[in-house]
């Protein structure tokens, strides 16, 4: 009897290690630095990305992955953008920028590869007008989950696969992508020129924002699942803690985009929109660090599972309508993508906004907008493209089981 107890506390001994593969600890540590404001918010092709590409490649030289960049474990590239200086003043003359990916390569022998992103560039000091405070200039915008979670999620990743002697069967391409905040440039960049056979490649996993699961809901979100047949049933399979939003279509301005369009199947796992998105509040103190690593050890038995002897083949998917459509006015919301609707939950309102002028509060449900009901945010989306300066409509909104009208006016 004593045998078999001593047994049984082995077996659960063994079970504990294993169920805790992914170092919570490390995932601290690593989004701490790079969104601490030593940093300056990382913005794309300045000294404070340089030293967060630093850090990385340091990481990956730790864990003796091949460097795989053009320059080591750098893939240096060029990309056309104006950027401003310190004072607003763009210095740039509309010449070509440069900036660096950070690529490492783990060599299982396997005749096919899973490339494993993030992108560790964010908005610096709010000088890129892409930030959604009301006066952003000269703030660090830290960029904890935008995108230092993700980033942090691929170290980890890598620290484990290059730890288990190989055991997912498939090689890995661990790359950090710079550019993606001012139109995906450095993944493109490397989709044009790769540093491995893009036929290799069997799937692509992009992690932006991985860092605000909520504890209550649980909801994760998956786009791309429509790519690849295997994924759907797959992730079902191995899903222990999640409630999953799947969205076939690659969704999104984030890089799985760029492999998407050399026909590799692709996943982008993300935790939701929130208010803190492009602002200086993206803070390290709000990132659930225990929820992120749930989902990295998805991530683990998803690879297990999928396993794949042959690369998986690649299914076009339907692109959203809000792809293919221009904006020329805002409403100033942020929409809560993890609400299943009917209708557009509003998760921030900006200050100053037509939104705010008009009422619109946080938790309101757009229901609908120009006599158009909203089914989701797409087909809020695609109403707003058809606004100018100067417009105004009706929308209607829920707020608390309350139907309510309001008139908003685009500026």
């Amino acid at each position: 009897m004593k045998k078999l107890t001593l047994l049984l506390v082995c077996l659960w001994m063994f079970a504990q290690v294993d169920a805790q593969r992914i170092n919570v600890d490390k995932i601290v540590d690593h989004i701490s630095f790079l969104s601490s404001d030593k940093l300056q918010g990382r913005g794309t092709g300045t000294e404070d990305e340089k030293v967060a590409a630093a850090y990385i490649a340091g990481q990956f030289k730790a864990m003796k992955l091949l460097p795989k960049g053009n320059k080591s474990y750098y893939y240096d590239f060029a990309y056309n953008h104006k950027v401003g200086d310190a004072h607003g003043i763009d210095q740039s003359g509309g010449t070509p920028r440069k900036s660096r990916n950070v690529v490492g390569f783990l060599d299982n022998g396997a005749p096919y590869t899973v490339v494993i992103g993030a992108h560790f560039d964010h908005l610096g000091l709010g000088y890129d007008k892409n930030s959604l405070d009301i006066e952003p200039q000269d703030k660090i915008h830290n960029g904890a989950d935008d995108n230092a979670s993700g980033v942090a999620g691929g170290i980890e990743l890598a620290r484990y696969c290059s730890n288990n002697g190989g055991k997912e069967k498939v090689n890995f391409l661990f790359m950090t992508l710079s550019g993606e905040e001012l139109g995906v440039s450095g993944s493109k960049g490397w989709c044009e020129q790769p540093t491995i056979p893009l036929e290799k490649i069997s799937y692509m996993i992009n992690m932006d924002m991985i860092g605000r699961l909520n504890d209550t809901s649980r909801k994760l979100l998956v786009y791309g699942v429509g790519t690849a047949a295997e994924f759907i049933p797959s992730l079902e399979q191995v899903n222990q803690n999640f409630v999953f939003k799947f969205d076939s279509a690659v969704v999104g301005p984030s890089d799985q985009t760029s492999f998407y369009l050399k026909d590799i199947p692709v996943l982008h796992f993300f935790t939701g929109q929130h208010s803190d998105y492009h602002k200086p509040t993206d803070d390290a103190d709000k990132i659930n660090h225990k929820g992120e690593a749930m989902i990295l050890e998805l991530i683990v038995d998803l690879v297990f599972k999928l396993e794949p002897s042959s690369k998986l083949k690649f299914y076009t998917t339907k692109s959203p309508e809000s792809s293919n459509v221009s904006f020329k006015v805002t409403l100033g919301i942020m929409p809560d993508y993890t609400f299943d609707g009917p209708g557009v939950r509003v998760d921030g309102v900006g200050e100053n906004k037509p939104a705010a002028i008009a009422g619109l509060q946080k938790g309101d449900v757009i229901l609908s907008m120009a006599d158009e009901e909203l089914a989701d945010v797409k087909a809020y989306m695609k109403v707003l493209s058809k606004f100018s300066k100067g417009q105004e409509t009706e929308i209607v909104i829920d707020r608390n089981g309350q139907r309510m009208r309001k008139m908003v006016r685009f500026k």
